[in-house]
């Protein structure tokens, strides 16, 4: 059998004792004609390969090149060398891929995160990259373990939809008509009807209103998929292709939700803490490497590691919008003018706020809660003051916003008047309005934005790092 090899991750937990196996992976490094480090990608800890002086010919040997493919099967043995507790003996190496050295554009030395993101085909082949990716593996299976346990089902909302769950007209229009001479009504319109779906449809911005439907059926469900924005944002922050994590719960109110996420963001951190921690603790050390760059004031007063324990040790701050924007006109910060933007009653928080209240005021993750209706959608319940919904959003140390959710609007009544206030055509939400026409409970839900969730965990400040692919205006090479 080809594949009898054993991994490297596993290998490094052995006891050397003359076991003979079998070990795959490509070439780190090269040394003397006599060391070779081996990764396979399970672990960033190379295996170093021993190959005896005059057992390999020359020839042979300069095919044992950075990022060559090996096959070595030898005898574990304990090393000799610091850092390491064994090595492999080759008794037999074979070449299963060439890598020309001339040709091969990571050479084993430092890269910047700029250059790796253009050579994104290849960056997981890097000690930095990946440990990001097993870490968002992680905490994508952790996802799925957090809601099963809890007895909630996985639904897949649809990626082509004719709705705009959000209201904000950002989408990417999915269509088979000819862009160069479309079928156009007679007020010059294009003609929808003649299209693949028979109407207007674009990718999903959420799986939101979907999920609804299936919460108030099944109880507790949620959704974990591709969400797309065609929003012409270039900032580390956004991407035009991301992943969203919406849970629905039917019988919840704004406390019960502001529970469960909380408890979720712990569990997927907790997880991670506990499987992937030499990877947490090689970007810390990256990260604070980095940082050791940046002026004193502007340098993390927790590293990534204590970041990260200080969310599982500590209960989330939790304040109305109000006194969140008290709390921001009563701030240093805004008395010395240092905001970039506005700060008022009824203004959209922006990220230096958030990041304000939960970085310097409260220094932890901060949940707000209530705010002013006109800067929220029309399904988040209204308040009884008439003047605020019952949203939340939970803020994290580095990036503002990471959750948002809300009670939602249960009332067919209310729920027609917001739409109608906010020009959200009801016909073409019938089937959703349905739902408060038949059997209409109390519930709630919120999204998480996954790329944010690794941005946090991993400590990378970019989110075009924590994506394999990312899409960005301008920008879908791979």
């Amino acid at each position: 059998m080809f594949n009898n090899r054993v991994k490297i991750s596993h290998l490094l937990t052995w006891e050397p004792a003359q076991q003979e196996v079998t070990v795959m992976g490509w070439v780190r490094t090269f040394r003397n004609n006599q060391f070779i480090a081996l990764n396979d990608g399970s672990t960033n800890t190379n295996l170093q390969v021993v190959v005896e002086l005059g057992q390999l010919d020359d020839a042979f040997l300069k095919r044992i090149t950075t990022s060559a493919a090996l096959k070595v099967t030898g005898t574990v043995i304990p090393s000799q060398g610091k850092g390491q507790k064994l090595e492999i003996k080759a008794a037999a190496i074979e070449i299963l891929g060439d890598s020309d050295p001339e040709k091969y554009p990571l050479q084993p030395k430092k890269h910047s995160l700029e250059f790796l993101r253009e050579k994104a085909h290849l960056r997981f082949r890097t000690n930095t990259f990946a440990s990001v990716f097993r870490i968002r593996h992680s905490l994508a299976f952790a996802v799925h373990q957090f809601f099963n346990e809890r007895g909630f089902l996985y639904l897949h909302t649809p990626i082509i939809t004719a709705s705009d769950a959000e209201g904000a007209g950002e989408m990417f229009r999915v269509t088979t008509l000819p862009f160069d001479h479309p079928p156009r009504l007679e007020d010059g319109s294009i003609n929808f009807k003649e299209d693949f779906f028979g109407r207007s449809t674009n990718l999903t911005v959420s799986g939101q209103l979907e999920g609804e439907l299936g919460a108030t059926a099944f109880g507790d469900i949620y959704t974990f998929g591709p969400t797309f924005r065609a929003e012409n944002s270039n900032t580390t922050r956004h991407l035009a292709e991301f992943w969203m994590i919406e849970p629905e719960m039917a019988f919840y109110d704004l406390e019960d939700n502001m529970n469960l996420a909380e408890a979720f963001i712990k569990y997927i951190i907790g997880y991670v803490m506990k499987h992937n921690r030499e990877d947490i603790e090689f970007l810390a050390g990256r990260l604070a490497e980095e940082e050791k760059q940046l002026p004193a004031d502007k340098r993390s007063e927790l590293g990534l590691v204590e970041k990260l324990e200080f969310v599982l040790n500590n209960d989330f701050e939790r304040i109305t919008y109000t006194e969140a924007i008290d709390i921001l006109l009563q701030s240093p910060a805004y008395k010395k003018k240092k905001f970039q933007y506005e700060v008022k009653w009824g203004v959209d928080m922006q990220s230096e706020h958030e990041r304000y209240l939960v970085e310097k005021h409260f220094k932890k993750p901060v949940i707000v809660t209530n705010y002013p209706k006109d800067i929220k959608s029309f399904y988040m319940r209204l308040n009884e003051d008439n003047k605020t919904v019952a949203a939340m959003d939970i803020l994290a140390p580095g990036i503002g916003e990471i959750v948002g959710g809300s009670q939602r609007e249960e009332r067919l009544d209310v729920l027609e008047a917001r739409m109608k206030d906010m020009g959200i055509p009801a016909d073409e939400l019938w089937w959703y309005l349905d739902t408060r026409r038949f059997g209409t409970v109390p519930h709630a839900g919120f999204g998480l934005g996954f790329e944010r969730m690794v941005l946090f965990v991993t400590g990378m400040s970019n989110i075009r790092d924590v994506i394999a692919f990312p899409r960005t205006p301008k920008s879908a090479e791979f």
